[in-house]
């Protein structure tokens, strides 16, 4: 069985020079980036949530199948009730399915991934 080349259409080839600038940009953009367990409650407009959530649908995956599902979620009870199902989650893997080097470097983080968070205004992605 031979596969057979599919052109890519919208593919762009920059020159050498341009490529090196734009993967210096990107490795400077996700040294930026982190993780944080506090969220502002400043409005996040929804034309930039739907631009996320189709930037974040289209990443790789295994057989280019993309299988995840994305749900903004404004309504503050339903926010309230993912916050404590996924709080009763948390717990439980810290209380048993976590291995110790985990739980160690968990420690040295002194974090929970909700303790210090508030419930923002704007949707949970």
């Amino acid at each position: 069985m031979t596969e057979q080349h599919v052109p890519l259409t919208d593919f762009i080839e920059y020159p050498p020079e341009q490529m090196l600038a734009r993967a210096t940009e990107h490795l400077t953009d996700i040294r930026r980036r982190h993780s944080i367990r506090k969220f502002s409650d400043r409005p996040v407009a929804r034309e930039l949530i739907e631009q996320c959530i189709l930037a974040a649908g289209s990443a790789p995956s295994g057989a280019n199948h993309q299988p995840w599902h994305f749900v903004a979620i404004q309504s503050q009870q339903v926010k309230q009730q993912i916050r404590t199902e996924a709080e009763a989650l948390e717990q439980g893997f810290y209380a048993g399915r976590a291995g110790e080097e985990w739980l160690d470097a968990g420690d040295k983080c002194q974090q929970s991934l909700f303790r210090d968070s508030a419930l923002a205004d704007s949707c949970i992605q």
